[in-house]
């Protein structure tokens, strides 16, 4: 192995958590990677919300996910990271060199990376939206049926369908107030699992919202025409106009090649140690893949971790360093 070939630190997720890591191992002098399976850099910002407004990260009263993803990769490139695009990390094997151990991970196109520390930051792992199973609905996916939103303009002057009772499916009944015609959220219980400063927003908005009902059934052929609705302790009806529909039902995740690497695992969470610290030698974890007790799946919370992981690897990698390398405002880092 050429010595040229071997980084201090791989971050195995360009998502916002592995963005900030990025940054902080740039802080802090090290040798950086960014491997990502997606075709580029952002994570969900970008892949599945670049249009959606985010409320709680620090010190943005408001943000786009697109803007904010644009930010974060400024700042991860800021000290010439590696990254790599589009490659799938299959194999990880540990390996000896120079009597030091470090990592070699095998990727999806046979490509090799060595690495002294893995810091994983992958958000949920491998995602896919769950799927409604009703008559007609795949004819009118990516057309007239949404599962991610990447320009809201299209949902401009229209009558708007949103299926859902989470954070996302209230965020853009929020979003779409100031796009769309009209906008129809319903959610088939009576309790949301959103943020409560944003269902009291919904609430006193004018989007129409209507609990306890499922979507029941779709008429049309080369567009959607109507849409009906079904109480589900009723088994009422109504059916009206819709022009889109924006689905919110979840996504299925899993761990891809991850699961076989020997990582304790908790319901489908990586456990870590305050440090981040996984079970395994060399690899830290950070991010809504981690669990620990106490664990919340915030962004803000993450960008803390990413902090935590890189400033232990650090002295992971370097025994003389310290955890701890003072404030920002104090390092001689150009802006």
């Amino acid at each position: 192995m050429d010595p040229n070939d071997l980084y201090d630190i791989t971050i195995l997720g360009g998502g916002p958590v592995g963005l900030f890591a990025s940054f902080y191992a740039g802080l802090r002098h090290m040798k950086t990677k960014i491997i990502d399976a997606l075709p580029e850099l952002g994570g969900q910002l970008t892949a599945l919300y670049p249009e959606k407004y985010i409320y709680d990260v620090a010190g943005f009263p408001t943000v786009i996910a697109k803007d904010l993803a644009k930010n974060l990769i400024e700042q991860a490139l800021h000290h010439h990271p590696t990254v790599c695009l589009n490659e799938r990390i299959e194999e990880l094997h540990p390996e000896e060199f120079e009597g030091q151990h470090i990592l070699r991970l095998t990727g999806s196109h046979g490509a090799i990376h060595y690495t002294k520390a893995l810091l994983l930051t992958v958000g949920i792992g491998a995602f896919a939206p769950r799927k409604l199973e009703l008559e007609n609905a795949e004819k009118f996916e990516n057309r007239f049926i949404h599962y991610f939103v990447k320009d809201k303009s299209i949902f401009q002057d229209k009558d708007i369908l949103i299926v859902g009772g989470g954070d996302s499916a209230v965020d853009w009944a929020l979003n779409l107030q100031d796009t769309a015609k009209k906008v129809t959220l319903i959610h088939r219980r009576d309790e949301f699992r959103a943020h409560e400063d944003s269902v009291e927003a919904l609430m006193n908005s004018d989007a129409v919202v209507k609990l306890w009902f499922e979507l029941d059934s779709i008429r049309g052929d080369t567009a959607i025409e109507s849409v009906t609705i079904r109480n589900n302790k009723t088994n009422e009806t109504e059916t009206f106009h819709a022009d889109h529909i924006l689905l919110n039902l979840g996504f299925m995740a899993s761990l891809g090649p991850l699961k076989n690497w020997g990582l304790e695992i908790e319901k489908g969470d990586i456990k870590v140690t305050s440090k981040m610290e996984t079970n395994i030698e060399c690899i830290y974890a950070a991010g809504d893949i981690v669990t620990f007790p106490g664990k919340l799946k915030l962004l803000a919370t993450g960008f803390g971790e990413a902090a935590i992981a890189v400033n232990n690897i650090k002295t992971y990698i370097d025994p003389k360093a310290r955890t701890f390398p003072g404030h920002s405002s104090e390092m001689k880092s150009t802006p």
